[in-house]
């Protein structure tokens, strides 16, 4: 492993546990702050996430964006790959997808202007570190390179870190979002 590669996995191993401890104390309304972000972009299309282990919730706001203009979760097609986004309601039925996330039972495919990204760490740089497989990298790099695109971090404030390890490939974030917070860049 470089010592890029290790330094990525011990600030990504710090901050899983951070945001355990923070998801474990159940701050209330977590996702308040993300919907008034989201009502400045009011009937854009707009993607977020379903959460695994202990990620932010964002379908509260979701949920609201989707009163307003569609609104799609990521789908994983292959390693390597960017992902693409299927439409999703509240009340839509959902399917096991890889790496444990839900995805749309029925695929109908849309393409967001607006992407609420998980993340595992941040900086007020506008750094995210992710999982460590590129999806959200890849898909950030194809749609900006197609259109406009605001991509927001969404994370519990336990969840920064005082600077991350950086490639040229991390492609960075417009804004973070917190329970606490709204940063940006």
């Amino acid at each position: 492993m470089t010592d890029l590669g290790e330094a990525k996995r011990a600030a990504r191993q710090a901050a899983f546990a951070r945001r355990k401890a923070a998801h474990a104390a159940r701050p209330g309304a977590p996702a308040r702050l993300l919907s008034g972000v989201l009502a400045a972009h009011c009937g854009r299309p707009l993607a977020g996430y379903l959460p695994i282990r202990s990620e932010i919730d964002p379908r509260p706001a979701m949920a609201e964006a989707a009163r307003h203009g569609p609104v799609g979760v990521p789908v994983i097609r292959a390693k390597g790959a960017p992902l693409v986004f299927s439409r999703w309601t509240p009340e839509g039925a959902l399917v096991p997808g890889p790496f444990g996330a839900a995805v749309p039972e029925t695929e109908d495919l849309m393409e967001p202007e607006v992407l609420i990204v998980p993340l595992v760490a941040f900086d007020r740089t506008g750094a995210r570190l992710g999982y460590g497989g590129g999806f959200y990298d890849r898909t950030l790099a194809g749609l900006r390179a197609r259109k406009p695109l605001t991509a927001i971090g969404f994370a519990y404030a336990a969840q920064e870190a005082e600077a991350l390890p950086r490639e040229e490939t991390d492609a960075p974030l417009d804004m973070i979002v917190t329970e606490r917070e709204v940063l940006t860049f």
